[in-house]
């Protein structure tokens, strides 16, 4: 099915690789105009240049950079769609961090690097795009990209697992604040996927033998197995979608056994 975002303006937060790629440049095919962020560093200008020659002639893509963490940064990616598209219709929390650590040894840097990308990014940013959805009158798509790992704990990831819990509330709550306006919230919880973050855990033969064999679908993701569902969030088929969590994880959450 194709077109289900025709018309639409969509920015996306750490959009040059991994999940956020993979939904921008499917939000392009499906007739989104897309604003991607990034940091701004030589690695994601390149990445972005990358993503323009697979978009194609034509395709409706600009940048906007900036660390996520610092509230100017979501107000400037929503001011750059705004500006060059004339409006903003989806915005997708996605830029995240995940490293594994020891809870004991495990410095403060590791903690509050987490806070600042995974929870002060989404907030400050949803916030921008939020004014700017209430300032148009016309409703709106915000997703954030939580994980599988707001329901469970982890081991190595004491730091991690509380900031994605924090996404999955926030979008619940904005869906309370925001119903009144037609702006609809929702979360997307991936399990583990094959992004370039995620690469140096997953690649590990161990580790690909557990995954293959807890998660019923038999493999990890791919970030593309994201594009789908955040294309579902952003179009008219989820209308009657707010305060909304869906699992993308292979079927690993509910096999307990």
């Amino acid at each position: 099915m194709a077109g289900l975002l025709t018309g639409k303006v969509a920015a996306i937060t750490g959009g040059v690789t991994g999940m956020g790629r993979a939904i921008a440049l499917e939000y392009l095919r499906q007739g989104a105009s897309v604003t991607v962020n990034h940091l701004g560093d030589s690695q994601s200008r390149a990445h972005f240049k990358s993503m323009l020659e697979e978009a194609g002639k034509g395709a409706k893509l600009i940048d906007s950079s900036g660390d996520i963490g610092l509230k100017e940064t979501g107000e400037n990616l929503v001011n750059d769609t705004v500006k060059r598209f004339g409006k903003l219709d989806v915005f997708v929390a996605n830029a995240g961090v995940a490293t594994m650590d020891d809870f004991i040894t495990a410095p403060p840097e590791t903690f509050e690097h987490h806070l600042h990308v995974n929870t002060r990014g989404t907030y400050y940013s949803t916030q921008a795009a939020a004014k700017q959805m209430v300032s148009q009158g016309k409703g709106g798509s915000i997703i954030g990209i939580a994980s599988i790992s707001a329901l469970v704990g982890g081991t190595q990831q004491v730091h991690y697992t509380p900031t994605k819990a924090a996404v999955l509330s926030m979008m619940q709550s904005q869906a309370c604040a925001l119903g009144k306006y037609g702006i609809r919230c929702n979360a997307l919880l991936p399990g583990t996927t094959r992004t370039p973050m995620a690469a140096s855990d997953i690649e590990k033969p161990e580790k690909m033998a557990y995954l293959k064999e807890r998660i019923p679908l038999g493999r990890v993701a791919e970030p593309e197995d994201m594009a789908g569902p955040a294309v579902f969030f952003a179009s008219e088929m989820s209308r009657y979608c707010t305060g909304s969590q869906l699992l993308c994880d292979g079927g690993w959450y509910v096999h307990l056994q």
